[in-house]
Order: structure tokens, then sequence, then C-alpha cells
């Protein structure tokens, strides 16, 4: 390659970095890029991304305007009676830890994936829809050969994708879920990706898989939740740290205020116990703003300096006694950045017949509706820990970045951009050194690299926290792009999550 990079590129999966490349080398702008990417997620990350789960996108216009598409999940409009609803709990095996899970054809949320990509390429694209859709049609077709973390996603799912002879059938091989090296091909979502290229979104919230969708017996859906769904554009929290300008995930998502506060914080000289002191305190400070309650009044509560302050003065004083979502990072050379994030949560275990989509089991995600799984209250757009940041200096530096990761993208994220705005890390050091995450005291996680004296003092600190001798998909996956002022670009993927950066 010579001259000046024109884009760079980091995502989940090979497949997608390469059809973003694939669109951007054709003349498409990081809009284009992310709307293709998400689109091949949908087959190239089964596990993670599905026509029927729910997303963000957070984009910088080459005018410098920065705005944020939330295309989340909502609850139906209406409770289906309890002994009607189809849900089913399960368990998922991370090795060092076990999440529970609940499933079904009840666990599942208005779609927002279709509108809101709809939605994006109607206000940022320019590359026409259908041939965004191409590579992900193509590669649904001839078939995805499944990478080694692909397969290992779907195993630690395993319970999910055999909960349903029609789950099996789409993401297994007779004995179990897929082997890394089989080839996951999807005639019937290639139909589906088809038709809603060329008809557009209403295919999905009124066609044939929404009839289908909402047909599903033991489900809370109606075909009114899913035509009356709107994508929304909202203002990003904005915060400032050091030179940069950070743009954040506002509510009703929950996961850009939390890591808002968590860099709040923290500290350019920080070691691990610190951190971990700072991503605990940020657990107890959300629950007393009470940001799941009120997302917008609890985030002014959340970051109104006198909370941010208190903790602050906590910490310091304690200073001596011392995992189902995908995101795509795109630049391009006119100006434009694109952070998107897709989640599926662990995915429902039923497939919508005829269409090859499993869709989300949000109603089933504790960190989402809470430990009363059917508590929910309906029509709400549900909150997310989702948060594709983009981060901007007034010499024309910009970085991109999100995280998957369920509860620990708040710890992946703010870890990471301390390490990149007060260290001064590169790129790619500050995605892979190690990780930890903390939610309630004396317990916390944390990949056991960091040497005797940091693991001594985060022991002390948090006395029942957790080795993991191997780094794990369970501390998130970052992928992140950088422009520095002068254009030079560079691109980092996430080791743990089988991430690939490109830059062209």
């Amino acid at each position: 390659m010579t001259g000046r990079p024109r884009f760079a590129v980091a995502a989940g999966a090979r497949p997608v970095a390469e059809a973003a490349e694939e669109v951007l080398r054709a003349g498409g702008n990081a809009a284009d890029a992310a709307v293709c990417g998400a689109l091949v997620a949908c087959v190239a990350e089964p596990a993670l991304a599905s026509l029927y789960g729910g997303g963000f996108l957070m984009a910088r216009e080459a005018s410098g305007k920065v705005g944020l598409l939330d295309f989340f999940v909502e609850t139906p409009r209406r409770k289906a009676a309890i002994g009607e609803v189809d849900l089913r709990e399960v368990a998922a095996d991370f090795g060092s830890a076990r999440q529970v899970f609940h499933i079904g054809a009840g666990s599942v949320a208005t779609p927002g994936v279709p509108r809101g990509l709809t939605k994006a390429h109607l206000r940022l694209g320019r590359t026409p829809f259908r041939e965004l859709a191409e590579p992900a049609i193509r590669l649904a077709k001839e078939g995805a050969r499944l990478s080694a973390f692909q397969a290992e996603v779907l195993a630690i799912i395993g319970p999910i994708v055999a909960a349903s002879p029609a789950a099996l059938a789409t993401f297994g091989d007779g004995t179990g879920p897929l082997k890394a090296g089989s080839l996951y091909r999807n005639e019937a979502l290639a139909d589906v990706l088809e038709t809603f290229a060329r008809e557009g979104d209403r295919f999905l919230s009124e066609g044939e898989p929404a009839q289908a969708l909402v047909g599903m017996a033991g489900t809370h859906l109606t075909a009114r939740d899913l035509k009356r769904y709107e994508a929304r554009w909202r203002e990003p929290l904005e915060e400032a740290r050091g030179s940069w300008r950070l743009h954040f995930n506002p509510p009703p998502s929950l996961g850009g205020a939390l890591v808002a506060f968590a860099l709040r914080l923290m500290r350019a000289e920080d070691g691990p116990a610190e951190t971990a002191l700072a991503l605990e305190a940020t657990a107890r400070a959300r629950i007393e703003a009470a940001l799941h309650q009120d997302a917008e009044a609890g985030a002014a509560r959340l970051l109104a300096p006198d909370l941010a302050a208190r903790y602050e003065a906590e910490l310091r004083g304690r200073r001596a006694a011392v995992a189902g979502t995908t995101h795509i990072s795109v630049l391009d050379g006119a100006g434009m950045a694109a952070a998107l994030t897709l989640s599926n949560g662990s995915g429902s275990g039923v497939i919508v017949p005829g269409a090859g989509i499993m869709p989300n089991n949000m109603l089933g995600e504790e960190d989402l509706v809470g430990a009363a799984i059917e508590d929910w209250e309906p029509g709400v757009r549900l909150a997310s820990m989702m948060a594709p940041t983009i981060a901007t200096r007034a010499d024309g530096s910009v970085l991109v970045l999100g995280s998957g990761g369920s509860a620990r993208i708040r710890s992946a994220l703010a870890q990471t951009l301390s390490r990149l705005i007060d260290q001064e890390m590169r790129l790619d050091e500050s995605i892979a050194a190690p990780r930890l995450h903390a939610e309630r005291w004396p317990e916390a996680d944390f990949e056991d690299r960091i040497g005797e004296e940091a693991r001594a003092r985060l022991l002390r600190a948090f006395p029942e926290a957790r080795g993991w001798v191997a780094d794990s998909m369970f501390f998130g996956g970052v992928h992140a792009a950088r422009r520095e002022a002068r254009g030079a670009m560079e691109a980092a993927a996430d080791h743990r999550r089988d991430g690939a950066a490109i830059i062209g």
C-alpha cells in the first residue's frame, strides 16, 4: 500500500471487516460500510447478531456533527397470559463463570435492526442498499466457514442451539452446535436478505417473516409492535477528558453514562486494584442513581458533579487498603466515522419459520429486565449496556470504538479509553492489555497477567477476586479505529473475540 490510508475498519469477524473494506474501496462511506458489515455479521457471527435483534450506531458526519441512532429492542405493547408464554431457563458456561438466560418465544422483544439499518442508510449512506446487502446474501448462500471463536460461542450457548429442532437444524450438525471449520449455510436467510434489500424494512416488519414471528406460539409480540417500532436519532452524552471530547450513548441506554462515570473515577497512574475499585464503585453508583428505574433522570444524577466527587473521594481514601454482542468501527477518508454495535442477546432458541432467523431473547436477559423476568413494563425501549463511542479533538483527530460483552462492556471501554487517552498507549496495546471487571465487593474477575505486586494489591482490595489464566471473551471485545490529525489511520481488533482490522 502506498500513500495515505483512505479508511480503517475493525470488526468482530474477518468476513465483516472484508465486506466493509469492499464497500469502501468501491466508493462507499463509513456508514455504508457499517451497514454492510452489520448485515454480514448476521451471517458470519450467527450467535451474536440477527436481523431480529437490536443495536446502536454512533456516527460522525464529515461536517463534524455527531449523532446516535438508537435501534435497540422494545418491550411488546401487551403481555400474554403467563400460562400461555413460552419462557425457559438455560445456563451458558464461560469456563470460569456461569450465566443464566431465559429463552423461548416469550423472551423475544420487538426487534429494531431492520428499521435501524434502513434509517442509518437513508440519512448517511450513498451506496444503494441492494449493493450493501450483496456480500451478506452471497455469504448466506455459499456458506460462512466458522472460525474457532464463532464455534466456541455456539458451544457456550449449546443449550440454546439445542432448544428446538429448528435451531439445531440451523446451527447444528446433528450431534450438537456446528464445530470450527464447519460451513454455516442459510439459504432461507439469504432469501430474506434479498427481499429486504429489494423491498425495504417493511418486508421484515409487515411481510411474511414478520407474520411468522408474531405467529409463534407463546410470544408476547403482535403485528402492531413490529409495524409501529421506530429507530430514533438522539443527542449523545458528551464528556471532556484531556484534549478529547467523548461522545457516549445517551439514555435510555445505560452503557454510555456508566462508561463516563467510571472514567471520572479513573486516573492514568491506576493499577489493577484501583481500577477494580473504580468499576465496583460505578456498579454501586448505578444503583444509587436509580439508573434502571429512569434512565434519563438517573443519568443526570449519576453524572452530577457531587456524586462523582463523593465516590472519587471514597476511592482515594481506600487506596491504601488496597459476554452476545458484536461491534464494527469504521473511518473513511472524508472524515466520517461509524461505530455500530449489534446484539441478539444470547438468542431465543427458536427459529422464525421460513426465515432462517433466530430472534433475540432480550425479555429473558436479567441485565436488561432485572431478576424478575416477567415484570417488564409494556411498550418501552429497553435500556442497554451497549456503548458505541466516538471521541474527537480540535486538531481533527477521531477515535471510534465499541465493545461486546454484556455487563462487561462498560469495564472494557472505560479501561481502553483510559489507556488511550491518559496513558497515550497505541491502539493495539490498549486493547490487548489485561482487563478486569468488578461488580460487587469482594468479588472481581481479572486476566491474570498483571504481575505479582499488582496481583497482591488487587487481592488485598478484593479478597475473592478470580484470576483467569487465559484471556476470554467474557471481558468484552473492543474493536477500534483512529485517525490522527495529519491523516494517518490505525485500526485494532480484539483477540478475545476473533477480531479483524483492515487499513486501506
